[in-house]
């Protein structure tokens, strides 16, 4: 009896209860085997990001582009865009007027830090409406299937054979001088912003609504989604909690790519006269008062082409950069 007490270890003593691995003691413990503490999807998404040079330069270069034309009205008032100097009618570069004056005399730098603004005011606007119509009509069609798939997926089809820059032009056309100017804080814009925006963001929802589609179709059939139903969860929060949330890589892709395409639309549509309306600025509309003197006075055309061409070229090289970053087959 007394061997066996003896053998037997004190009360306590027994059992030793391990501390929880907390993230600390995890490094700590791969410090000490040579590994590496595992990376987060977040630290994931920069390390693949990094790896494209071209989408590091394209952000900086945007950054610049966005910081100037908002910082750009501390010195510069929206008078100084849309006052004339008949004196001074399409005077060449200079120091009082660094990027010159147009055929009226406003000074060409002051219309550009405005006219960027809304020519990125729309295409924001308008991918924003894009993106929620082809979220809601792509991610409906995959999760619900049969009819409301068919019916859906016609309707989008058929939009696909509705030519949006020769819609926009007949809309802005019929409509654009009769809308009254809108009246925001510290601006007066007018009110074919809105027609634009409408036009271009009703019009290019359907590729977004094809690729959430596709996702939604690979996702319903995982097992977390079956497993969610069989708990009984309902198909609302299935869909806004499990799939929705699953679509932002490839919807910020599109959304990328999207705003320079509706940039491009804008700048078309103003530069044929038929998208944002005088006295409002745009970069678009800059292009068409230059077009009789494309020889006699460049600076009228090379500044607002050369802030597209960059803006536009800056956004394609930034939505490629997320796509590889945001795939998560890449290589890391």
């Amino acid at each position: 009896m007394a061997e066996t007490a003896a053998s037997e270890p004190p009360s306590g003593l027994g059992r030793v209860r391990a501390a929880p691995l907390t993230p600390t003691r995890l490094d700590d413990v791969l410090a000490r085997e040579g590994l590496a503490a595992p990376l987060s999807p977040r630290q994931l998404v920069w390390r693949r990001f990094r790896r494209h040079r071209m989408a590091l330069a394209a952000a900086l270069v945007l950054a610049g582009i966005l910081l100037f034309i908002t910082l750009g009205t501390v010195w510069l008032s929206e008078n100084a865009a849309n006052q004339t100097d008949p004196a001074n009618i399409r005077a060449a570069p200079s120091f009082q007027h660094l990027f010159g004056t147009d055929g009226v005399g406003r000074d060409q730098l002051a219309r550009i830090v405005y006219g960027g603004q809304i020519s990125l005011a729309v295409g924001t606007l308008a991918v924003v409406i894009a993106m929620f119509l082809g979220v809601m009509i792509g991610g409906l069609a995959g999760y619900l299937g049969g009819w409301v798939d068919s019916l859906l997926m016609r309707f989008t089809e058929a939009m696909l054979c509705i030519p949006n820059l020769f819609l926009l032009i007949l809309v802005g056309k019929m409509f654009a001088p009769k809308i009254a100017p809108l009246h925001l804080p510290g601006r007066e814009v007018s009110g074919s912003v809105l027609l634009v925006i409408a036009v271009i963001g009703v019009t290019n929802w359907m590729a977004e609504a094809r690729i959430v589609r596709a996702t939604v179709l690979s996702l319903k059939e995982q097992d977390y989604i079956q497993a969610s139903l069989a708990l009984g969860a309902s198909h609302t929060r299935i869909f806004l909690s499990h799939i929705l949330p699953n679509t932002v890589a490839p919807i910020i892709v599109a959304a990328t790519l999207g705003l320079a395409n509706a940039i491009l639309l804008e700048a078309y549509a103003s530069y044929l006269g038929l998208g944002v309306q005088p006295p409002t600025a745009s970069w678009g509309n800059m292009l068409d008062k230059a077009q009789p003197y494309l020889q006699t006075a460049p600076w009228l055309w090379v500044f607002p082409g050369l802030f597209i061409l960059l803006t536009v070229l800056c956004i394609n090289f930034l939505g490629d950069g997320l796509r590889d970053a945001l795939d998560p087959r890449a290589r890391i």
